[in-house]
């Protein structure tokens, strides 16, 4: 089978096209023909690691967390019913060197998710990291909710920081199908249009609008919950916008250096809340994959171009030049055509 892998850390150019033998799943595996890979920051950062030619925690390493195909196998202790199910991935290269970059990927099956009826591969291969992270960050504010769904953000006001990024626009579906009014902020004309066709209430460009006055325009009481990106830069709008009791839940950041006013936090009793997909509590995880399907189910979550997150498409061969892609910050979501 084909695969792309990389055996030292690098550039793009350190991941290569090469033919493997076809895995057989382990115990409590599933082996999934791959119809779609997914590329996310996470995967082109694994790959840099520290620097280049920096060794490897596995002599070879096939890249990308996210994807979605059809399970073809299964391993001892799986129910051979599952064999023909269509699915999503997740963390498939987590602690492990067999990312979803290659025709065949052999991972516990708890990793291998039914897709719903009617979603495309290209949904199931775009919805992990960014889906699960905004589900992670719609979920930690101070009086909940632990789970998404119709109502579960009932008179909540979110603001949504970069909402034309792949996390940025889950984060809008999900505040939205859980019923919150939701705000977002972008750079760019085409980014407005993005964000408005995910379903964001209000949209501000920051780059030609005075954002902490349209964000209390649109939320004169303040804003219950963040969902952030750049927390150094948006640090003094944060707190100038955030309602008593709110909570600013950072998924990423431009520095590692963020200082916080302490006395404004204080009297607004700001909760900020660092998220990281990977090491999220096991039972948040389990219920945002939980809500990730039931909001797939009932289309609460899309992707394209007409849903706020074109689609880029690259071939197997070309991989290097998906992680490109998503290295240089291409708006919308990257994905691999593995078949």
């Amino acid at each position: 089978m084909r695969a792309i892998v990389y055996t030292e850390t690098g550039g793009p150019d350190v991941l290569k096209l090469v033919e493997r033998p076809e895995p057989t799943p382990g115990p409590d595996e599933v082996l999934v023909r791959v119809a779609v890979s997914g590329v996310n920051p996470t995967d082109w950062k694994a790959r840099r690691g520290d620097g280049p030619g920096k060794p490897l925690a596995f002599p070879e390493v096939v890249p990308n967390m996210d994807g979605a195909g059809t399970i073809v196998a299964v391993g001892d202790g799986v129910d051979r019913g599952r064999v023909g199910e269509r699915v999503w991935l997740w963390e498939a290269a987590r602690h492990r060197p067999n990312g979803s970059a290659q025709e065949l990927v052999a991972l516990p099956t708890a990793q291998a998710v039914p897709l719903s009826e009617g979603a495309s591969f290209d949904l199931g291969a775009s919805i992990g990291i960014p889906a699960l992270t905004a589900h992670r960050c719609l979920t930690v504010g101070v009086d909940g909710p632990v789970a998404l769904g119709p109502h579960a953000l009932g008179g909540k006001t979110v603001l949504v920081a970069g909402g034309a990024g792949a996390v940025g626009h889950a984060a809008i579906e999900l505040a939205v199908w859980s019923g919150a009014m939701v705000i977002t902020t972008v750079s760019t004309p085409e980014k407005e249009g993005l964000a408005a066709a995910a379903g964001a209430h209000h949209v501000v460009n920051y780059r030609t609008q005075d954002t902490e006055q349209a964000v209390r325009a649109a939320a004169p009481d303040g804003v219950d919950l963040i969902v952030e990106v750049a927390p150094v830069s948006n640090a003094r709008l944060n707190q100038a916008v955030i309602a008593r009791n709110g909570t600013v839940a950072i998924y990423a950041s431009e520095r590692d250096d963020l200082t916080i006013a302490i006395d404004p936090a204080m009297t607004t009793n700001t909760r900020f809340q660092v998220v990281l997909v990977y090491t999220m509590p096991a039972t948040a995880k389990e219920q945002a994959i939980r809500d990730v399907q039931d909001a797939m189910a009932v289309g609460a979550l899309r992707v394209g171009a007409e849903a706020g997150l074109p689609l880029h498409r690259f071939p197997l061969e070309r991989t290097a030049d998906a992680h490109a892609a998503v290295e240089t910050n291409a708006v919308g979501k990257v994905l691999i055509d593995v078949e």
